[in-house]
């Protein structure tokens, strides 16, 4: 399920660490720290609006519009979900272990005029406190990494999932293993942002163990992970924002710059669908 190296990430300490993000000014990146999707080389389009890109993407293999509810897992200050409504029309309820986020993100939503189709709640994605076929799709934007069984989260979904709704997520993966000299810095990545590492050819038998079908799996690495990195690193260095948000989430210092160079670090797209 994850690499050599496994942190086993418990959701009160994500809820600390994102507590800390929330209290920090991340308005450079619109508000979320998601990566972003570049479709070419010589595409210049800033973080911000790759990271909308790639939230649209996911968005529309969902299939949604104003009839259908979307769950958003592990949803932030909210920046996606609010998207999501404006596009579809949908109904929106994200959840976060960070308390300040859901407070955040529901002061944003109020203040954009989205209260009636967007709402936030504190809940764990491990024990999901909903109903039964309540949603009719599910999203999830690197946010499972975060969670301490991947599989468990995919029995969640499913349950709440309406009969053929769909799931999409991105997900972190090792594309090959570290080498020796990269081990501890990698070790030390994943200790500092409580992370695990997903093997690609592991998800489909989580799926199907979960009761989910899988319907994608697309490798994002070349599109989004080292151009993100470079971004967040050059806006570390001249604005000072992203400097403050990853030394207040690293206590030792570990942030995008120290990532850029990790060719073995990828992102999948990864999409999947309840039963009829």
């Amino acid at each position: 399920m994850s690499s050599a190296h496994t942190v086993f990430p418990v959701p009160e300490e994500v809820g600390r660490l994102y507590d800390r993000l929330t209290a920090l000014d991340t308005g450079t990146v619109g508000g979320s720290l998601h990566l972003g999707y570049w479709d070419a080389e010589d595409d210049g389009v800033p973080l911000v609006e790759a990271a909308d890109r790639l939230t649209d993407m996911m968005t529309d293999r969902l299939h949604v519009d104003e009839s259908h509810r979307v769950l958003d897992v592990g949803c932030g200050v909210g920046q996606p979900a609010m998207r999501i409504a404006r596009r579809t029309g949908a109904h929106v309820t994200g959840i976060s272990v960070s308390r300040a986020q859901v407070a955040r993100a529901t002061a944003l939503a109020g203040a954009a005029g989205l209260g009636d189709r967007v709402e936030f709640r504190y809940a764990d994605a491990m024990r999901l406190p909903f109903e039964d076929n309540s949603f009719d799709a599910a999203i999830a934007i690197e946010s499972i990494f975060h969670m301490p069984d991947r599989e468990q989260v995919f029995r969640e979904i499913r349950r709440v999932l309406r009969p053929g709704g769909r799931l999409v997520l991105t997900d972190f993966f090792e594309r090959a293993p570290i080498p020796a000299g990269l081990r501890s810095a990698m070790d030390r990545c994943l200790r500092d942002f409580i992370m695990t590492l997903a093997r690609p050819e592991d998800y489909v038998p989580m799926l199907s163990r979960a009761g989910l079908c899988f319907t994608e799996l697309l490798d994002i690495t070349e599109q989004c992970v080292r151009r993100t990195f470079e971004q967040m690193s050059r806006s570390r260095r001249g604005q000072g924002e992203l400097q403050t948000v990853f030394d207040e989430a690293a206590g030792e210092k570990f942030g995008p710059a120290d990532m850029i160079d990790f060719d073995e670090f990828g992102s999948v797209l990864l999409a999947a669908q309840k039963p009829a």
